[in-house]
């Protein structure tokens, strides 16, 4: 089902730079689309233009109409009624190509990823990922680290096994110290981006929503497969309000053959069974929505449909959520512990800024997720994505990766994208200026600030005992109620 009406790249810059709009796409790895999206566009344009030269003729015809007759030229009067009465047949028609037209450009152009900033390293994959810069340096231990699910099971805070049992694989279940430990760094985390000079306003955002949200941010259509549907037995809005509407229709029926009060109240339990039966029997009644993966979703769509004033940006919102990914592309990878989980815990950060504010905005996001893992006292380093690892509606992506000794690998905890108007298109989000009080397309930038889950893998392999205890950072203290160090108990 189609759901947007926003075009997600401007039509019209395709139009006027063809060649540009196929050299972002080539930077991609995708083939040029832009002679096959200006024919789209042709034909709808053209759909547009028959459907308002019909409407317009149909509008002129009837009023001529009135004019004949006044002027008692019958036949004149009798051609143009003929003419309007085939006009209004062939509206429909018309009204159907456009939206077919229209359809078939917004789909397309909905499959198309974000074009990349000029200064984005090309490349095909991860490989082609360039450092930024570093902070810390990995750390020596005189005995051989552990990863962390070998840590957590042995303090018997960690459980993979009645996870499973519970909701299958890729969950866990944290017990004491260890599922404090993650509420600590998720208090944490949003106390630091909350306060100065971060200033992000904090949100408590739903978790599920509309799968216009989901569009607006790129999740939809083309990473279904990646999210979780819930879907609730039916929605009970519509069916009542189906029900009042045929109970009123009923009523009137009883009305107007004057039937018997006894009557009307035995019918009307007689119709009120069968519309129950027909709530559980009829799936026009369902209702679906989507779990967030991220709270990107619900905060960046704060401002979806809405102009706002350019006194009120950068908008800057933050929140710690649950998170849900179906992982659909991960078969066999991190089939072990916590990286990659159907459910995790992340602090999101959001923006809401004008264009001329998001390349700067996006070095600042970048500074306030690092903060959290300096004040943790974790090693990191931070990468600019190539062309060929960017996510579908970046224009520009940084990703911290904090080193895990454990596994002996960098590991990715935070992801900032400054993602231009892109999604502002999509969720048709827009500001007036202060000047010329124009109209314009807001940008989004979004980032973990940081991934909970990740974080407390980093914690517990970084500050892992030759015993196999887990001492607590010095900036989680406050959040620990007094506990120094985790241990088997």
């Amino acid at each position: 089902m189609t759901f947007w009406k926003s075009p997600m790249h401007d039509i019209r810059f395709i139009r006027e730079h063809p060649d540009a709009f196929d050299r972002g796409l080539s930077r991609r790895g995708l083939t040029p689309q832009a002679q096959r999206l200006i024919a789209l566009d042709e034909k709808r344009r053209a759909a547009i233009l028959a459907l308002e030269t019909a409407q317009a003729r149909r509008n002129a015809a009837s009023k001529e109409i009135g004019k004949a007759k006044k002027a008692k030229n019958e036949e004149r009067a009798k051609g143009l009624l003929i003419e309007v009465a085939a006009l209004k047949e062939s509206l429909p028609l018309l009204e159907a190509e456009e939206k077919k037209a229209t359809a078939e450009l917004n789909d397309a152009l909905a499959a198309i990823p974000n074009l990349p900033q000029d200064d984005v390293p090309d490349g095909k994959d991860a490989s082609d990922n360039v450092e930024r810069h570093h902070f810390g340096a990995k750390r020596n231990y005189a005995f051989a680290p552990k990863q962390h699910f070998d840590l957590g099971e042995a303090l018997g805070q960690m459980d993979f096994e009645i996870a499973a049992k519970l909701s299958g694989a890729r969950f866990v279940v944290l017990k004491r110290d260890l599922a404090r430990l993650e509420r600590a760094l998720e208090q944490f985390m949003l106390d630091v981006h909350t306060s100065e000079p971060h200033n992000y306003t904090e949100v408590a955002p739903p978790l599920l929503v509309r799968p216009e949200a989901m569009f607006g941010t790129a999740q939809l259509p083309k990473f279904a497969e990646d999210q979780f549907l819930a879907t609730t037995l039916f929605d009970q809005d519509k069916f009542w309000t189906d029900y009042e509407a045929a109970r009123e229709t009923q009523f009137e029926e009883f009305r107007r053959r004057k039937v018997s009060p006894a009557t009307i109240a035995s019918e009307a339990l007689k119709r009120q069974r069968e519309w129950v039966n027909k709530a559980y029997s009829f799936q026009e009644y369902a209702r679906s929505m989507w779990l967030i993966p991220t709270a990107e979703v619900p905060l960046t769509n704060l401002v979806r449909e809405s102009i706002l004033d350019e006194a009120e940006l950068p908008m800057r919102f933050t929140a710690g959520t649950p998170c849900f990914r179906a992982e659909a592309g991960a078969a066999g990878k991190d089939t072990r512990g916590m990286i990659r989980q159907h459910q995790f815990n992340k602090v999101e950060l959001v923006s809401i800024t004008t264009p001329e504010q998001s390349k700067d905005e996006h070095g600042r996001m970048l500074a306030c997720a690092e903060e959290v893992l300096k004040r943790l006292e974790l090693h990191y380093r931070v990468m600019t994505l190539s062309t060929g690892d960017m996510g579908f509606p970046s224009q520009k992506t940084y990703d911290i990766e904090v080193w895990l000794p454990g596994q002996g690998a960098y590991r990715e905890i935070s992801s900032c994208s400054n993602c231009g108007e892109f999604q502002a298109r999509r969720m048709n989000a827009r500001y007036r200026t202060k000047e010329s009080r124009q109209v314009r397309h807001v940008h989004t930038l979004n980032g973990s600030g940081v991934a909970v889950g990740r974080a407390l893998i980093a914690v517990m392999e970084i500050y892992q005992q030759e015993d196999g205890a887990i001492a607590v950072p010095e900036a989680l203290g406050p959040y620990m109620g007094g506990i120094k160090k985790i241990e088997k108990q």
